[in-house]
């Protein structure tokens, strides 16, 4: 349950910032995970009314509001037709419809967590974090940054052409990942994200030219990364399933972009 003294609704985001610097309080997304937390807070700050919950599209990137809800992402025809369905992919299987209702994109990307496929999908993308002080960061080095008080206003996406598909694994439908894979494929560039390790995703790069041997490249990046155990599976089972995805979703990308 969600406890605070005070519950705020920031007019403009200078004075949730200003607020969020006091240590015992925070920002609020969709309150998907915050409110499981044990703590008590001081001040929580609701964004809700900044027009964070907007997905923006044009000839070169999407910009995609903190506040946007996974369902709404989900649902995004520009980002759909852009990822073939990748993103989708990777948000159908979080929880359920309702809760894709209400927790937000910024919620799950600020948070970082091991268990997210949110974050998977995005750090193999030409995305960006853009945060309300320190600026537009790569998500693949926002995402290895420490926690601290700024704020996530959205996401950019550029439209760099890539061919992009989404693989997870989970012991059943609705349950947190096993394991999570994402690969994102440029003009002579491929970039593997393995998350639930269960640590947080992390990305590999190497040369195109490695595809031609698919089932070494599956098993050197799967092996490249560390795993853990945890009530969900132990990491051996997790590098197993790393490299079965890898290829899995290489063929997915196959079947839809062609050779």
């Amino acid at each position: 349950m969600l406890r605070c003294n005070n519950y705020v609704f920031a007019k403009s985001l200078e004075e949730a910032y200003e607020l969020n610097q006091k240590r015992n309080n925070a920002v609020v997304g969709g309150n998907g995970w915050l409110r499981l937390r044990k703590r008590q807070w001081d001040t929580v700050i609701d964004i809700s009314e900044l027009g964070l919950d907007n997905i923006e599209e044009n000839d070169d990137v999407f910009k995609i509001g903190a506040m946007v809800t996974l369902s709404d992402l989900e649902h995004d025809p520009g980002i759909e037709k852009y990822t073939k369905g990748a993103v989708r992919e990777s948000l159908m299987h979080i929880v359920g419809t309702q809760f894709r209702n209400t927790v937000t994109v910024g919620g799950s990307i600020f948070g970082r967590f091991g268990f997210s496929d949110v974050l998977s999908m995005f750090i193999v993308l030409d995305s960006y974090a853009e945060l309300y002080k320190s600026g537009i960061v790569p998500m693949h080095e926002f995402a290895k940054m420490p926690y601290d008080n700024d704020i996530l206003t959205g996401i950019v996406v550029k439209k760099t052409p890539l061919k992009i598909a989404y693989s997870s694994f989970r012991n059943q439908s609705t349950d947190f990942p096993v394991v999570t894979c994402a690969i994102a494929i440029g003009s002579d560039k491929i970039t593997t994200a393995i998350g639930a390790r269960p640590s947080k995703a992390d990305i590999r790069t190497a040369h195109i030219d490695e595809l031609k041997d698919k089932e070494g490249y599956a098993a050197k990046i799967a092996k490249s990364f560390d795993y853990a155990s945890n009530l969900r599976a132990s990491g051996e089972y997790r590098e197993h399933i790393a490299e079965v995805l890898i290829k899995r979703t290489l063929e997915k990308i196959e079947v839809s972009y062609g050779n």
